[in-house]
């Protein structure tokens, strides 16, 4: 299978980290006002709404263009050894077949 690996593309961990950070401020910044919240941290905080949006964006491009791409490998497999294809997915409703039924006499 052909690996893809694109390493401007943020990871999701990176993401999630950056939006974990990005909510421990928005709370800060909640419970330090008393009145109106300081424009210039608001706009700090959009700031960075914003590039987490975009590596939303990017993570799911990427994503999205994997699956893709290995939908179209497993179809060009399949259709090179249709037996073999058959033979493998018959073999592996079988075992997950006997495994669910161990499963259900336990």
């Amino acid at each position: 299978m052909k690996n893809n690996s694109n390493s401007a593309a943020p990871t999701s961990g990176h993401l999630l980290d950056e939006l974990r950070a990005l909510m421990v401020e928005a709370e800060k910044m909640i419970g330090n006002t008393q009145g109106e919240p300081d424009p210039e941290l608001l706009g700090a905080l959009r700031a960075r709404f914003g590039a987490a949006q975009e590596s939303l964006s990017a993570l799911y491009g990427s994503a999205r263009q994997k699956v893709i791409q290995g939908a179209r490998d497993t179809d060009e497999a399949v259709r090179a050894n249709p037996y073999q294809s058959i033979a493998i997915a018959a073999g592996l409703g079988l075992l997950a077949g006997v495994l669910i039924g161990r499963r259900t006499n336990n």
